[in-house]
């Protein structure tokens, strides 16, 4: 065999070699870029999926909060509501006058009096536009006496001098009971097709 020979299957075996190291190579490649693209189709979905879980916790996030505004907006609304049928009220009770007045003051006199043990001498505060009516009142008792202005609707607060009792019995404050007592009900009648 001649040295050419040789080296000519030298060449050949190394060609043979390089070409299936090349082929085993290429294989590798393909396998590796398959895999990469695989891990990369789950990267991509488990990306989307934890995007679309964050979306949607956001979006309940912003509807809770937005429910929670308006709920607060609704009951500021109902707030606002009340203080202004509250200070209708108060204004109607403010402007009663004549005989309904002269009534109601005796009436609330009457049952602030019946607090108290009788002869104790009691002093009698009264609205500033009652200053009248109350002397005129009080004239039926002996122990009572008209005592100066007192801040409120209409009514009366008597007080003890001797045993330092007070009792009041103002428009004032049988609005106060009633508001409270009946508020519910007050709202509900304000808000029923709510």
């Amino acid at each position: 065999m001649s040295l050419d020979t040789v080296v000519e299957e030298i060449r050949d075996d190394a060609r043979a070699r390089a070409e299936e190291i090349r082929e085993r190579a290429e294989a590798e490649a393909e396998d590796i870029v398959a895999e990469a693209e695989s891990d990369a189709d789950e990267i991509i979905e488990e990306a989307e999926q934890e995007a679309e879980r964050e979306i949607e916790q956001l979006r309940e996030q912003r509807l809770s909060s937005a429910k929670l505004e308006a709920k607060h907006e609704r009951m500021r609304a109902r707030r606002d509501a009340l203080d202004d049928v509250r200070s209708q009220v108060e204004d109607q009770i403010a402007s009663l006058d004549g005989d309904e007045r002269r009534e109601l003051t005796e009436a609330l006199l009457d049952a602030a009096l019946a607090e108290f043990d009788e002869g104790e001498q009691l002093a009698v505060h009264y609205a500033p536009q009652d200053a009248e009516l109350v002397a005129d009142l009080v004239e039926e008792y002996s122990s009572a006496e008209p005592a100066g202005e007192f801040d409120c609707l209409g009514g009366v607060v008597v007080e003890s001098e001797t045993s330092r009792v007070r009792v009041k019995n103002t428009f004032d404050s049988v609005l106060e009971a009633v508001w409270d007592d009946d508020l519910k009900d007050i709202s509900d009648t304000l808000f029923e097709d709510q």
